[in-house]
């Protein structure tokens, strides 16, 4: 797709579609990695159930990943291309932009992010379900509880998770943006080789970080450190808390990302015309 210059609105409008279209899919992840009680016994079942509403915390979940989503995918497309024209290597210059901006997206969500997660199904916070500001509530009961660092639990667990989800599909999506044969020029053309693209991009890093996943939604429950969760895990379920929830993870995680990638490319193009 040509560049057709720096134009962040097609980003945040196909980050919030994404994130609005697939917030049952981060329930049902969320649900299924923490271990959240549920009744249905099929997996599929399993699965329905923890997708399902009550969506609690969900206006909070979908503009953070918004804003998130778009800042990552919007500042490393800018910050690669800015680096490319300053002589930077192909790999530095897809790999730094995702890594700094994702850390960072991280970082300030990361209060949100861990009372969204105990909201889903945490009894500690079951007080917090018929509060206007459910969020706020689940935030102010941890820091008195156990201090403000409560709030910012797991931040490394986060980035260890997260940055790599984001570099490894931003990379795949650079390498695939040179493999694959250029459009035609026709619309069709140009949403085929999205998909591709974007299918792609999405998959490897949500496979390859689901133990990070885990860990730290069982973190967010207990308040333990990461290396005392990996040990009580490991003696508790052996190597099987490696794939809790993976097949929810991936679609939790590869969805969201494949879709922003395919709704952006489809904004800028509906957007910019044949220019994009």
């Amino acid at each position: 797709m040509a560049y057709v210059g720096a134009d962040p609105v097609p980003y945040f409008a196909a980050s919030a579609v994404s994130s609005m279209a697939t917030f049952p899919l981060w329930k049902a992840a969320t649900v299924g990695q923490s271990g959240y009680a549920l009744k249905a016994q099929s997996a599929l079942g399993r699965f329905w159930e923890a997708a399902m509403p009550p969506y609690r915390g969900g206006f909070v979940v979908v503009s953070g990943r918004t804003w998130g989503t778009a800042a990552i995918f919007f500042g490393s497309d800018e910050g690669s291309r800015w680096m490319r024209r300053c002589g930077w290597s192909a790999a530095a210059s897809s790999t730094l932009p995702p890594l700094l901006i994702s850390a960072y997206v991280q970082i300030a969500n990361q209060p949100f992010v861990r009372s969204s997660t105990l909201l889903q199904g945490d009894p500690q916070v079951s007080f917090a379900h018929k509060c206007n500001s459910p969020n706020l509530a689940v935030l102010r009961h941890l820091w008195r509880k156990d201090g403000v660092a409560a709030l910012w639990l797991g931040t490394g667990v986060g980035i260890l998770r997260t940055v790599p989800k984001y570099v490894t599909a931003i990379m795949a999506k650079d390498v695939m943006e040179e493999l694959l044969a250029p459009a035609d020029g026709s619309a069709s053309s140009v949403l085929f080789r999205s998909a591709k693209k974007s299918a792609a991009a999405s998959v490897v890093g949500a496979t390859l970080t689901n133990p990070l996943d885990v860990a730290q939604n069982e973190m967010y429950k207990t308040g333990e450190g990461f290396w005392p969760t990996v040990k009580r895990l490991q003696a508790s379920e052996g190597s099987r808390w490696f794939f809790r929830g993976v097949e929810k993870n991936v679609f939790a995680s590869a969805v969201p990302i494949a879709l922003t990638i395919f709704l952006t490319d489809t904004f800028t193009q509906w957007r910019h015309g044949s220019s994009a």
